[in-house]
């Protein structure tokens, strides 16, 4: 290759390399700069060259700069030349940018020129800003949880524990750090507990992990109380923690005592209500002059013995439907937030071990789960909210004229993001399209059916809407799991789930809200389902 093609080639790669290129003189001119370096500075080739390059620095360095030059000319002292350190630029606008420069003392016969290599780090620096920003949010999380949060190494040492688990357990974070976790469990787990973990490294057998069970926990006072534990594995490759999450079972265990005492008492209530009933009975029987009055005592303190014993066995269903409400409640509610915590807490670990240049997809990735979790903790949260207020009329119909089709292509937008990839939304409409009916109530019924759909079919979901003269209705299809037929019936019972349906997150009342919503609207809901093929609801209100 002669001279003239290696000069050709030589400014090719300065004229198309991605990074920025200057090159100064001995006094700190700018003599060249390549097409990168120009428009990260905002600048015109021609409106810097002969220019001091200070005029691309930002205070300090701006008055810093040929200090360093003429230090490094006399004495040999690298600050800048010779070495790659992080500064900062000014641009043609005055803005500021984080950099990387690496400045070369380049020879050319008996002239010396300088030329420096800018790396921008802005997409950098506001990449590692968010992700202390994440990390921030994380520790809030955990540090501010209402359940205790615990995880430990392979040799049982803990390494985080959240306040709410040291105040559970009556000691400061401080003095749980770094000790062994049998010092919180009673025996026979505290001589074992060592022996669980390590067979299950070698078999893999689950005792603990992976198993959320109810245990007894030893306070530092000396005193046991029990939790329910869930312990979930966190693989980081070449080491393995376990993080466990503790949620304090006290109240329960001494509500349901409570509970089957009240239910006792209820019991020896209708005993004596009884007794004394019968006895009244046969004195009035005694007391009688007459058959005729005999007769008619009789079946009148029969009729109030009959009555007080429907009101009393009343009384007990409804106290027993309680209980079994409360405990599905305290049951379904403890599973459907103890779960997504775990999830944001694996997630959080894991974001603190991708810090490196090249690993923001894995961060955003962790980041992106944790939002999802949380938005289905508010959808949850949402759920109790909505049902308490129906149950005790705090909603009102508010009918109001608008656009139907305009309502749910609002909704189907607003609800399209957590679909599955490759599972779109069809929407067709029939018909006018102004309605008179509570948008608000229509916009949460729509939710909640395309939110089934979506949950529980894998492929595209339809909805169509008509207004015609009689009716406006509104079906959505699905091509999902199904309801088993002998469960159809339950469907719209309030924290009713299908057995199909228990490994997919929910609460068991948007159903149920539904049909709240409809009764106040004078509307009604069908469905037709077939199990593995798909659900069809159809939702009809009357135009007069």
């Amino acid at each position: 290759m002669n001279r003239s093609e290696q000069a050709l080639r030589l400014e090719a790669i300065f004229n198309t390399v991605i990074d920025g290129i200057i090159t100064i003189s001995k006094s700190g001119l700018i003599e060249s700069i390549n097409p990168a370096a120009a428009d990260l500075f905002k600048y015109e080739e021609s409106e810097v060259i002969g220019k001091n390059i200070k005029l691309l620095m930002p205070e300090p360095y701006h008055n810093q700069h040929d200090g360093y030059i003429h230090n490094y000319q006399h004495t040999g002292e690298k600050k800048i030349i010779g070495i790659g350190r992080e500064v900062k630029g000014r641009r043609k606008d005055g803005s500021i940018f984080p950099f990387f420069l690496s400045v070369s003392e380049v020879k050319l016969g008996d002239k010396t020129i300088y030329t420096g290599i800018i790396h921008d780090i802005s997409q950098l620096k506001e990449a590692e800003l968010a992700l202390q920003e994440s990390q921030n949010q994380l520790n809030a999380i955990i540090d501010n949880a209402v359940d205790g949060i615990i995880t430990i190494n392979e040799r049982g040492i803990m390494q985080i524990v959240n306040p709410a688990a040291a105040h559970l357990f009556g000691y400061e974070v401080e003095e749980l750090v770094n000790k062994n976790v049998a010092t919180i469990a009673p025996n026979p787990h505290k001589k074992n507990h060592d022996t669980y973990i390590n067979k299950y490294l070698e078999t893999g057998k689950q005792k603990i992990i992976g198993v959320g069970r109810e245990i007894m926990g030893l306070r530092k006072d000396g005193t046991q109380f029990p939790f329910l534990l869930s312990v979930s594995e966190i693989d980081f490759g070449d080491r393995k923690i376990f993080a466990g999450l503790i949620h304090d079972l006290t109240q329960q265990k001494e509500a349901e005592k409570h509970i089957k005492s009240l239910n006792v008492e209820l019991e020896k209530r209708v005993e004596e209500r009884t007794e004394k009933l019968v006895e009244v009975v046969n004195k009035l029987l005694l007391t009688n002059d007459t058959l005729k009055n005999e007769i008619q005592e009789r079946t009148i303190v029969a009729a109030k013995l009959k009555k007080s014993q429907k009101e009393v066995k009343k009384a007990l269903e409804k106290e027993q439907e309680l209980n079994e409400l409360k405990s599905r409640f305290v049951s379904l509610a403890s599973h459907e937030f103890r779960t997504p915590l775990s999830t944001i807490l694996t997630s959080a670990s894991l974001i603190g071990r991708y810090t490196e240049p090249g690993t923001e997809q894995k961060r955003q990735k962790h980041v992106d789960r944790i939002k999802y979790t949380v938005r289905n903790l508010t959808g949850i949260l949402n759920d109790f909210l909505s049902l308490s207020k129906l149950e005790e009329g705090g909603f009102e119909n508010e009918p109001e004229d608008f656009d139907l089709k305009e309502l749910i292509l609002k909704t189907v937008e607003e609800i399209r993001p957590i679909a599955k990839p490759d599972q779109n939304i069809i929407y067709k409409h029939k018909g006018s399209t102004r309605v008179f009916m509570d948008m608000k109530f229509s916009r949460n019924i729509c939710i909640n059916l395309l939110s089934n759909a979506i949950k529980y079919s894998k492929k595209d979901i339809f909805i169509d809407t008509e207004v015609n003269r009689n009716h406006i209705l509104l079906t959505v299809k699905d091509s999902g799991i199904g309801i088993p037929e002998k469960e159809q019936e339950y469907l719209f019972t309030r924290f009713f789930r299908a057995k199909n349906a228990l490994n997919v997150q929910g609460t068991g009342l948007g159903l149920n809200i539904v049909r709240k919503y409809l009764e106040l609207m004078n509307g009604k809901i069908t469905f037709e389902s077939t199990l593995n093929e798909g659900t069809t609801f159809i939702v009809r209100f009357p135009l007069n």
